[in-house]
């Protein structure tokens, strides 16, 4: 049905492409930053679903999907996909809002107020008891700031410009050729 075509780039003999805004320091910050709150969002999210299996009430394939889609950004990102950045960003709302939700118990009762009695044990995922109340409170606590962070420091990232692309002559040095007057359009 699609056929796979080969990206066209008509680059002037002599001359290679190069991506000033990767190599800035802070450019590579952000994207460590971002991956690593990814990761970490991650585990929060393994322990919540692993620990509290019996109580989640369905939402057990949307935590795996929130996983996936978690990790698949976090490859490419690593790998420079600066297109990601916003998805991230807004799945980071997404779960930055079921965290505030049901650490508050805005929607009812909160993981605090299930350590109360007449409230069963939540059931692990592999059987037997989870993890208490109080521990699967405090991780999801833990999720507000972390998804807070991704938000801001996947909006950095994009606004950081990854994809600009310069067309410097192939015998400068990488950093000799972003700074040359060639690379002028990128500073923009």
């Amino acid at each position: 049905m699609f056929r796979i075509m080969a990206r066209v780039r008509n680059l002037r003999p002599g001359y290679k492409i190069s991506y000033p805004n990767r190599e800035k320091a802070a450019s590579r910050a952000t994207k460590a930053i971002v991956v690593l709150l990814l990761l970490v969002s991650v585990v929060l999210m393994l322990i919540v679903t692993i620990g509290g299996w019996s109580q989640l009430e369905g939402e057990q394939p949307l935590n795996f999907l929130f996983i996936l889609a978690y990790l698949i950004f976090a490859f490419y990102i690593w790998r420079w996909k600066r297109g990601l950045l916003p998805m991230a960003a807004a799945l980071g709302i997404v779960l930055l809002i079921l965290a505030v939700i049901s650490s508050t118990g805005a929607s009812g009762t909160s993981w605090f107020d299930r350590n109360h009695y007449g409230f069963a044990a939540p059931g692990s995922l592999f059987g037997g008891r989870g993890l208490s109340p109080d521990a699967l409170g405090l991780t999801t606590v833990l999720m507000i700031p972390v998804e807070a962070l991704l938000i801001i420091f996947a909006m950095q990232g994009f606004s950081q410009g990854w994809n600009v692309e310069v067309e410097v002559p192939s015998d400068q040095s990488r950093s000799g050729g972003a700074g040359s007057s060639a690379a002028a359009p990128a500073a923009a």
